[in-house]
């Protein structure tokens, strides 16, 4: 296909006589499709149903009654997965619910109100702030612009955030506490964080003693084209001395069921050590009886590991029928540009600026939803109006193939009337 953006005026109105033609077409179909979340389908979220038969042994490996009180920080054969799938020591790792945002939202919590290492509580402070690379999640933002924090938004480049824009800031801003980070196949754009991203989040100057590291490693064993690796954080962290800046989360959400799964919160010794001394007080412990039922189902973490190619053979040819379709339609068009992901849960794609949410709009009118526009930067302001999230996972293959087609249909419709205008 040629560039929309070198045709005359004359051929930009053919092109939009044949894609109002379509677009009716699919308007006239009555769909009703859904491309919003990154919801696992039925047929992912089925094999994990083995851990929902009657468990017949309710006992840790240490004797413990899973039904009855005790253990606040999690079974130690649950804490042994975790840390041999992530490479965290199990003394490091405190097992939650079924949320790892929870976990998120919890210790975010424990620093606004009791503050860290002696500092005074974030909540004490005139001003708080916290950087965002963007795109990014919604709901990372979403928590600290809840808690009032000023949301800074920082540039993502193919090697995570851009480290001079993080580093001039944290430097310069003491009121600046922490970032938020989805170093493996993010949250929306697939981006894995090189070796020289993480060591230089573990190592810059920061103005604020106090400045925390978010990483919520959500996609770490999410593969579907490739496994890559990425640097463990903790360790990186513990080689130049700032041992407490990172807080790590993962949790089972889009392993074994997401209303059901089991998270945690990892971090150095001394932050392990606050955070129970508060949850003490909070909680007696998490729900032990999902703890054990994923240990029994899993048995190890090679068990995880199997289980997720069997999840990647899922996703695969979804992921293929978004890149594939983009490709077919919209490849040269200069409308579009997009990120080809080797694992997680979404495509992010980049329409022409100003024409996302107009994308959005027709979209939801001939019936399929997408992710709102703008969701992927703070406070839903993308300055360009240009970043789409797709979600391929929850539609079956056949209703994604209709729904790019749509899709693809709306970007042009959208572009035109923006090339048009402009002209």
């Amino acid at each position: 296909m040629g560039s929309f953006r070198e045709m005359s005026k004359e051929e930009l109105q053919a092109q939009e006589v044949e894609v109002n033609k379509k677009y009716q077409e699919f308007k006239d179909l009555d769909l009703s499709l859904n491309m919003a979340r990154g919801k696992p389908a039925p047929d992912q979220i089925d094999h994990a149903n083995g851990m929902l038969g009657a468990m017949t042994d309710y006992h840790a490996k240490d004797g413990l009654d899973v039904r009855n009180y005790g253990v606040l920080d999690g079974l130690p054969e649950m804490k042994e997965i975790f840390s041999d799938l992530l490479d965290i020591p199990a003394k490091n790792i405190i097992v939650g619910g079924n949320a790892s945002l929870n976990l998120m939202f919890d210790q975010m919590m424990r620093l606004v109100v009791f503050g860290t290492a002696g500092e005074k509580p974030w909540g004490q402070l005139d001003k708080i702030k916290f950087l965002c690379p963007a795109p990014g999640y919604d709901r990372h933002f979403a928590v600290t612009e809840t808690l009032g924090f000023e949301l800074i938004t920082v540039d993502m480049t193919p090697e995570g955030p851009d480290m001079d824009q993080v580093e001039k800031l944290v430097a310069e801003d003491e009121s600046i506490k922490g970032i938020w980070c989805v170093p493996k196949y993010s949250n929306p754009q697939g981006i894995c964080y090189s070796d020289e991203t993480v060591d230089r989040l573990a190592s810059m100057k920061t103005a604020a003693k106090d400045f925390r590291i978010f990483w919520d490693n959500a996609y770490g064993v999410h593969p579907i084209f490739e496994d890559v690796k990425v640097k463990n954080i903790l360790d990186a962290c513990k080689e130049v001395g700032n041992d407490n800046r990172a807080y790590y989360f993962f949790s089972t959400s889009k392993i074994t069921f997401p209303g059901a799964g089991v998270s945690i919160i990892a971090s150095s010794d001394d932050n392990i050590a606050e955070i129970k001394k508060v949850m003490t007080a909070q909680t007696i412990g998490y729900d032990k009886i999902n703890q054990l039922r994923h240990v029994q189902f899993f048995k190890n973490a090679d068990g995880v590991r199997k289980h997720m190619q069997i999840l990647a053979d899922c996703l695969k040819p979804k992921f293929e029928t978004v890149l594939n379709t983009l490709e077919k339609e919209l490849g040269g068009s200069g409308l579009i540009s997009w990120e080809s992901p080797k694992g997680g849960y979404f495509v992010s794609v980049d329409v022409l600026p100003g024409c996302a949410k107009r994308v959005v709009e027709l979209a939801k009118e001939a019936g399929v939803a997408l992710t709102g526009a703008g969701a992927t930067y703070p406070y839903k302001n993308d300055p360009k109006d240009s970043n789409l999230r797709i979600a391929p996972s929850y539609p079956t293959v056949e209703e994604l193939q209709q729904a790019m087609d749509l899709f693809c249909v709306c970007v042009k419709k959208a572009g035109i009337e923006k090339l048009l205008e402009e002209d």
